[in-house]
This record gives C-alpha cells, structure tokens and sequence, in this order.
C-alpha cells in the first residue's frame, strides 16, 4: 500500500510543524504502509521571495523567477528530509526535475506534460521515504519551471497517478471542506466526503480550499483526495467521484467579486429561489442564472459575504 503525503506551507512553517508533519509520515509508515511525500515553501517564503524580485526589477523574467521561487519548496523537502532522518526514518528530498516532472514551457503557470518518478520508485522500493519539492518541473530546454497557484497540491495528484498510489492526502490549516468557507459563514458545516466535479464547481467559483488545476488532474487520472488537517487528529473530507446515491442534491456555496455560486446536482432548479432569498435579507440582486450543476445570482461585491450567509441559512441549516 502506497499513500501520497502533501503538506501546505502553513503546516511547515516552524520546526515545531516539521516535526509534527514527520510525525504524520512515520504513524502513516507505522500502519504498513509505504509514503511519498510532496511539500510546499514554508509559510510565507514564496511571497517573500518575489518581493525581493521585484524590489530589485520592475520586470524580472519568468525564468530567473521561476528559479528563484523553485528553492522555497526545495528548503521544505530537505528540512522535512532531515526532520524525518532525525527520527530514524530513512529520507531523501528530491527537487521536481530529480522526480521527473516534465512540463511545458510557461513559465509561472506550466502544465505538468510527463512524469516518470523513476527514481522515487527506487527510492520507495529501499525503504526510503521520498520528499519531493511541489511547484515545480523542468521543461524540453532543461529549465526550471513553476507550475502557479495550488501548483504543490497539483504535483501531489500528478505524483499519486503516476506511483498508482492507494490513497492522496493533502494536509493544510484547515479541518477540511465545508459548505462555505467558515471565516464569512461561521454555521457553515464540515463534509466528510464531496463530489469531485461539486468541487471543482465549488473552485471555479471562488473557493480556495483545492485550486482548480489540482482537481481537474484529478478528475482525469481518477485520484481520489482526503483533504486532513494538520493540526490535529481529526477525519477531514474526502474527495471523490461519488455515486448518484451518495453525491448531495446540494454541496456547497462559494463567492467571489459579484457573484455568489450554489452549487450541486440540484442547484439549478433554485435558480428562482435566490433573489426571493436575498432581497429579503436586504440584498439588491443583478442578475441571476444557472448553468449544469450550479446557480448564480450577481450582487454588489460588499455584500458578498451577507449573502453567502443568507443563502446558507436557507439552504443548508432548515
């Protein structure tokens, strides 16, 4: 049994943190089971990185940035690799290239194109647990390249397909995913499994929790995801095409700008229902619409927030 291990920034920022993420891959590897692990730049390393960049250009270029930004996540994969050394498991850190993450050529957004993880398959099979930098590969002219935002959680999911791994866990700051995001819609509840295509929907439409890219890799390698928290013991959600019988007739709200999103199987039909519910909550609607799988109503932006929790008074605590 293979698991794949992603651990966010956040979960990495401090030494207290790196031990607490080897802890997690030693319980894991403690259950018979073998572990790769993919990491992203500790805590706020990326940001900080480019503002150096651009302190000293106006215009640097997206090849010495790509560079540049590449070393966060490989200083979390060898401080994670000496983290889990110290505690007497075997580690080696492997940068995107060493892993064999063949991508395209645009710099700050590439595309993952091939990964042959040869040597972490050598690695795994010597009992050696693999940390492999997320965000990166190498394209056709040997340079480095970056793969954008969620690019980590997206190398995770590659990693998962390519390994034919049994199960993908992304560790982050929080217990999971829930009906909305909980910092705008404090009654939002936590799901212990969603539909993959209900988050995607969910992700086009302004949630955060999983960038878009990560699930539609997903989606099309067919890699199911649980989503942990890191701070704690606690099941988070998990991730997954769902049978008709099991996926909700409604999964979730998101926002973003203007726009509000309801999302699920059943969303369309309450197209109807939502200037009703937002004009009585005092909230003036421009438009609405709906599409497969969602329904949308265009607000001012600063009500954004105040309508997310209307909309979730409504639909998901009656």
């Amino acid at each position: 049994m293979l698991t794949v291990q992603k651990f966010g920034g956040s979960s990495l920022a401090s030494e207290e943190k790196l031990r607490r993420a080897a802890a997690l891959v030693r319980r894991e590897i403690a259950r018979d089971r073998s572990v790769a692990v993919v990491v992203s730049a500790m805590g706020d390393a990326t940001d900080e990185l480019l503002a150096m960049a651009y302190s000293l250009s106006s215009a640097p270029s997206g090849r010495e940035l790509d560079a540049l930004l590449s070393t966060g996540e490989c200083a979390s994969a060898a401080l994670l690799a000496i983290t889990l050394e110290e505690a007497g498991q075997s580690a080696a850190s492997f940068t995107g290239w060493q892993s064999g993450i063949f991508t395209d050529e645009a710099h700050g957004d590439a595309r993952i194109l091939t990964l042959t993880a040869s040597r972490l398959r050598a690695a795994l099979s010597r009992g050696v647990v693999p940390v492999v930098s997320g965000f990166q590969g190498i394209d056709s002219a040997g340079d480095l390249t970056t793969l954008g935002r969620g690019g980590s959680d997206t190398t995770a999911v590659a990693l998962a397909a390519a390994l034919h791994a049994d199960s993908c866990d992304i560790y982050t700051d929080v217990d999971g995913i829930y009906t909305a995001d909980p910092r705008l819609v404090p009654s939002a509840r936590l799901l212990a499994a969603a539909d993959i295509r209900d988050m995607l929907r969910l992700s086009y439409a302004g949630a955060q929790v999983l960038h878009f890219r990560c699930l539609e890799l997903a989606l099309e390698k067919g890699v199911a995801l649980t989503l942990r928290p890191a701070q704690n013991d606690g099941p988070g959600t998990r991730v997954a095409l769902l049978p008709d019988a099991e996926r909700p007739a409604l999964a979730g709200l998101a926002g973003r700008g203007e726009r509000v999103t309801l999302v699920g199987r059943a969303s369309a039909e309450q197209q109807d229902a939502l200037p009703e519910i937002l004009r009585a909550a005092g909230i003036r609607v421009l438009d609405v619409g709906s599409g497969r799988d969602e329904a949308w109503a265009s607000i001012p932006p600063d009500r954004c927030a105040a309508a997310l929790r209307a909309l979730h008074a409504r639909f998901f605590e009656d």
